[in-house]
């Protein structure tokens, strides 16, 4: 494998042994999260990686139930990297590979939700603009002041974060779907009460609202 995080393979993985057949209800994408600026290549030990892979195993059973298949992908570096001379962030070009790649795979796909935490959460933005993406659940998400919200027009969005969350702001999170509502179809920030930005704290609490939010917007 290349040292080169740019050079670096994508990595797209299925969560799971259960079987939800060739054509499956939807996709669900999980984007893991990251730093603001890191161009390190993201490892099988990555924290950010690894804390996606636990909630994967833990939500995975619950959407595979409802027809609904689950992706995770692994993005080729560590950070956002939004620099001089780069022309768009690093895990936002990672996630819309992605995306081409659910339309080679299904050649009739029945809609994607986008499920990011942190940083994830901002990649799910930036790309839900993306005609086949129904809308993102983001997870302790990291919306900066001023992030855009038209790539949610038509489209779902639904926020869970903790009021203690030290890495990201719960008042930043609730300043952006304000802005959001009259643009996106659907918009709701969930109060996840006193708990922090890796999710641990409440595991149980915040996988089973995860699985709840993203079955609701298959419903919906």
């Amino acid at each position: 494998m290349t040292d080169d995080p740019q050079q670096a393979p994508l990595l797209l993985e299925r969560p799971g042994r259960h079987h939800v057949g060739r054509t499956p209800r939807g996709l669900v994408l999980l984007l893991h999260g990251g730093a603001e600026e890191d161009r390190a290549r993201v490892t099988w030990s990555s924290r950010p990686w690894l804390r996606a892979r636990l909630l994967a195993r833990h939500v995975a059973p619950g959407l595979h139930r409802a027809g609904l298949d689950l992706w995770m992908l692994r993005y080729r570096q560590v950070g956002w990297n939004l620099g001089p001379g780069d022309p768009c962030p690093a895990p936002v070009r990672d996630a819309r590979w992605a995306l081409e790649e659910a339309r080679r795979r299904y050649p009739r796909p029945r809609g994607v939700v986008l499920l990011g935490h942190s940083m994830g959460a901002r990649t799910a933005l930036a790309v839900a603009d993306d005609p086949l993406v129904r809308g993102v659940v983001g997870m302790a998400p990291w919306f900066p002041l001023g992030e855009p919200v038209e790539p949610v027009r038509g489209k779902e969005l639904v926020a869970l974060h903790g009021r203690e969350d030290s890495v990201t702001s719960y008042a930043e999170t609730e300043a952006l779907l304000q802005r959001a509502v009259g643009v996106a179809s659907h918009v709701e920030m969930v109060d996840m009460g006193a708990r922090g930005h890796t999710m641990m704290d409440g595991l149980t609490s915040w996988n089973a609202t995860v699985r709840r939010q993203v079955l609701a917007m298959y419903l919906r």
